[in-house]
């Protein structure tokens, strides 16, 4: 097995995930305490904060199935953190884009498995609305790994461009 150079490598940018999983430990904490699921707090027109507990994956997908998602999703999320973390090892940090989108992808799949190890369902808090329209309700966690597969997807189209 190859020698793995920390400062060489992209895991020097786990800090990154570190901070994700902190931030949405912390921002989950503050929403049960201050936020309650009959009562949407407007912090501006198209955008509320309101507890919600999601059983499922992002969007609420699978919210209703019988408990088996819970195990489910964890395993999925267990899998994919250490499939992106042997990928951000073999990377060189300087690899900045591609370094970021899985340092997101897994502090916020870490986050958020840290709530089904936790709670057997995931807090979110987060709605955004457009007139009669909700966006489902969602998290820091959940935020962290869009904008990571933004970042990867759009790093790679646009690697593939030049």
């Amino acid at each position: 097995m190859p020698k793995i150079n920390f400062w060489e490598s992209g895991i020097r940018w786990i800090w990154l995930t570190v901070l994700v999983i902190a931030l949405d430990r912390i921002s989950k904490e503050m929403a049960q305490y201050y936020l309650s699921m009959d009562h949407a707090w407007q912090v501006m027109p198209g955008f509320n904060l309101i507890l919600s507990y999601n059983k499922g994956a992002a969007f609420s997908f699978l919210d209703g199935a019988n408990g088996w998602q819970v195990f489910f999703f964890g395993i999925i999320a267990v899998i994919a953190s250490v499939a992106l973390a042997i990928w951000l090892i073999r990377i060189p940090w300087q690899r900045f884009s591609e370094c970021i989108a899985l340092s997101l992808i897994i502090g916020g799949a870490l986050g958020n498995l840290w709530d089904r190890l936790h709670y057997g369902q995931v807090i979110d808090f987060i709605q955004w609305y457009a007139g009669n329209y909700y966006w489902p309700t969602f998290n820091i966690a959940d935020s962290a790994i869009c904008v990571g597969a933004v970042l990867l997807v759009g790093g790679s189209w646009f690697q593939k461009k030049s």
